[in-house]
């Protein structure tokens, strides 16, 4: 079968055995704690890809949790997570409950409200009951549960020759059950089921209540479930508590967020939701804050993943910028481990913390089988410095952006040829290491897979951009020798790509070239990147802007991945013709880079008019390439993140690339270069944009051929220049 040649190709492929969009999943994030709940605000582990459960460090802590109402699942009425992403609130009611043949509890007549979330390593979930009928009944509320401590990997599909042994399933006292693991890593993982009130009757698998449901009388069910890593303590508050100290903590790092709303209630709900889902991921290290990835699959530090969402959002909060390059630094690799993928200088790709990748099953505990994000980690920093002028933290990094140079000198070049490529060396590890690490995503005209060491197109963009960004930053510092070096570099790599990469045939850059320097002559959305890079010149940014919007790569929701006449186009597939937010977002800034604004705002409104179809207006990780159809939305890939931090961030760049927005911050000046707005958005308000020291709100109204911008209000003097 296809599937499991897929498996042999490439380990870490996520198997699909049925559909996860039907299956309608909730999620909440805290932390290093995540949860994946079915609309019920139950767990299954039979429906969609498994994935149900609620996880701590990619390990499964609870694989069953169902509420029952005389033994069988209620009504649903509906089930939402507020907009701030830190409760999830369901409404059941009661089917007709029949006794002896006589119907004693009619259909609708009890309310169930249940509300849950997550604080400090604990799932805290209150159910409330109502009982609106006109006499009393007595009812039994039940919940089971199980936890099976499966790793992420295994859920993903990864067979294991062994697993560790679960200890015990045990009965501690009348209101606490405690399941407990010990991993092939010598850790033991536990889970602690307690409830209030003290159930009738207690299991090592279910808490049974028997209540009589006075009319009108609130009835409430408490139940907390910790999850404990060895000795560590957790502490249990009362669901109150909790909650009040969660609101209060999420109140204060929403404050890091200029606030934006527009005359479009549509597109106003994808920002907010944008806003929410990136606020979830992120997560507070010793080093600052860092966007995990996504849900369900990747909740955890990527390197690649996190500079691009901080690239994306950072106009709007530049915290999240100073937290990647401060934990990017800490974590980069200091010397060779071929197991890893390590090198000198290179930044991590990935850092997992579970149970496989503690036994070296998985190579992923830090691995570092990236091409791209240590040349990126180099262009955040600038990037960072010219939105803050923080050069304190330039100065608390900057040894690591020389290591990071080192690695591009010293390793980044495999073969001696100018480029920057990969080649894997770890047995486990990745075979692709750009942003399209699928076994077949890098491939030649004649469909066949590319062999390496690989130089893939952006790769070499994002070089050309991180040395210039590099220069730049050391004539900050009086570095004049290491700034002219560093652009002598960037353009001799610049006109170097022009000669190897340039295909009139397909009027843009190739995909790669591959390890006998014959080029992959496929039509694909990597070149965007090169031009939001900088290496592109201007003619043929011209000639890219027609192609990357005609019809073979762009689907009218956005650009295709691979353009609909390569050999390996599948719209289904995860990088050979399928739809990435992200991917378009980077494509857009590239062209307002050169100018192309009407191409610009193309890609907006395809990716805006994508969101209204999504639920809650929130922005997967992708959606399939197929061509847009007259009045049906984009078709859903199976198994995509959702939330997933760079397409979240997806909204933030289109914004800063419609409104040519820039920051200079040495003269408190904000400057909008030939700033356009999408015909949906008429108007747009933005508050508390902060500028060194300094805040300012904006109004920003669009007229035909151009936006025009009023300052409301400002603290400092700050400066709005506008080129037209």
């Amino acid at each position: 079968m296809e599937r499991d040649i897929i498996r042999i190709r490439d380990r870490f492929y996520i198997l699909a055995t049925s559909s996860r969009v039907d299956a309608r999943t909730q999620v909440l994030k805290e932390g290093d704690t995540f949860g994946v709940f079915d609309r019920f605000g139950d767990i299954h582990t039979t429906i969609g890809q498994g994935e149900q459960g609620i996880y701590h460090n990619d390990t499964r802590f609870v694989s069953t949790l169902e509420l029952l109402l005389e033994g069988a699942r209620p009504l649903l009425l509906s089930s939402t997570v507020k907009e701030k992403n830190d409760l999830l609130t369901v409404d059941l009611t009661n089917a007709d409950i029949c006794r002896g043949g006589e119907l004693c509890l009619r259909r609708g007549d009890v309310h169930i409200f249940r509300s849950k979330f997550f604080w400090k390593g604990v799932c805290y979930e209150r159910v409330r009951i109502i009982n609106y009928g006109n006499r009393a009944v007595r009812t039994r509320f039940s919940f089971r549960f199980d936890a099976d401590f499966l790793d992420i990997f295994e859920i993903r599909g990864v067979k294991r020759e062994k697993r560790g042994e679960i200890l015990a399933r045990e009965v501690k006292d009348d209101r606490t059950v405690v399941i407990s693991y010990r991993g092939r890593d010598g850790i033991t993982r536990r889970t602690i089921f307690e409830s209030e009130p003290v159930p009738t009757t207690i299991t090592p698998g279910q808490m049974e209540f028997e209540l009589v449901l006075e009319p009108m009388k609130v009835n409430i069910i408490y139940l907390t479930i910790s999850l404990v890593v060895d000795h560590r303590k957790v502490e249990k508050l009362t669901y109150e508590s909790a909650f009040t100290t969660a609101q209060d903590s999420i109140r204060k790092s929403f404050e890091g967020f200029c606030d934006v709303e527009t005359s479009n209630a549509q597109f106003n709900s994808w920002l907010t939701r944008s806003v929410s889902d990136l606020h979830m991921l992120i997560t507070d290290t010793e080093q600052g804050l860092y966007p995990y990835a996504g849900i369900p699959w990747y909740a955890t530090p990527f390197g690649r993943d996190g500079i691009i969402t901080a690239f994306e959002s950072l106009w709007m909060n530049p915290d999240i910028a100073r937290g990647v390059l401060r934990y990017l630094a800490h974590t980069q690799a200091k010397e060779l481990d071929e197991k890893r993928d390590a090198q000198p200088g290179k930044i991590v790709h990935e850092i997992r913390r579970c149970e496989m990748a503690n036994t070296e099953e998985v190579p992923f505990g830090r691995y570092y089988g990236s091409v791209d994000a240590t040349p990126l980690f180099m262009v955040l920093a600038k990037a960072y410095y010219d939105r803050t002028g923080d050069m304190e933290l330039i100065e608390s990094i900057w040894e690591n952006i020389e290591l990071a140079l080192h690695w591009l000198d010293e390793y980044g070049d495999v073969d001696g040829d100018g480029f920057i490529e990969y080649a894997r060396r770890s047995a486990k590890g990745l075979q692709n290491q750009g942003w399209k690490d699928s076994f077949d995503s890098v491939f030649r005209l004649d469909g066949e897979l590319a062999e390496g060491p690989i130089a893939l197109c952006e790769v070499q963009g994002y070089t050309y951009w991180a040395r210039l960004s590099v220069a730049a930053l050391a004539m900050e510092k009086g570095l004049t020798e290491l700034a002219i070096r560093e652009e002598k570099k960037a353009y001799r790599l610049k006109k170097q790509f022009e000669e190897s990469f340039w295909s009139d045939e397909l009027s843009t850059y190739v995909l790669a070239l591959d390890g006998n320097k014959r080029a992959c002559r496929v039509n694909t959305s990597n070149p965007g990147h090169a031009l939001a890079s900088g290496i592109v010149s201007q003619e043929r940014a011209a000639i890219m802007a027609k192609t990357l919007l005609r019809d073979e790569l762009f689907s009218g929701w956005g650009v295709r991945t691979v353009s609909v006449m390569e050999k390996r186009y599948n719209p289904m597939s995860y990088h050979n013709g399928s739809v990435w937010p992200h991917d378009n977002a980077m494509i857009a800034y590239g062209l307002s880079k050169y100018g192309f604004k009407e191409e610009v705002m193309r890609v907006f409104r395809g990716l805006f008019e994508a969101s209204s179809y999504m639920d809650f207006n929130r922005m997967p990780e992708l959606f399939c390439g197929f061509t847009r159809r007259p009045e049906a939305g984009p078709t859903l890939y199976p198994v995509a993140c959702s939330p997933q931090a760079w397409a979240s961030a997806t909204v933030f760049l289109l914004l800063k690339a419609s409104l040519g927005m820039r920051f200079d911050v040495k003269r408190s000046r904000i400057e909008f270069h030939y700033p356009q707005l999408p015909e949906f958005l008429h108007q747009m308000e933005i508050k508390n944009l902060k500028i060194g020291p300094h805040t300012i709100d904006l109004l920003l109204r669009r007229h035909p051929e151009d936006v025009g911008i009023n300052v409301l209000r400002k603290t400092g003097d700050v400066e709005v220049a506008v080129y037209k």
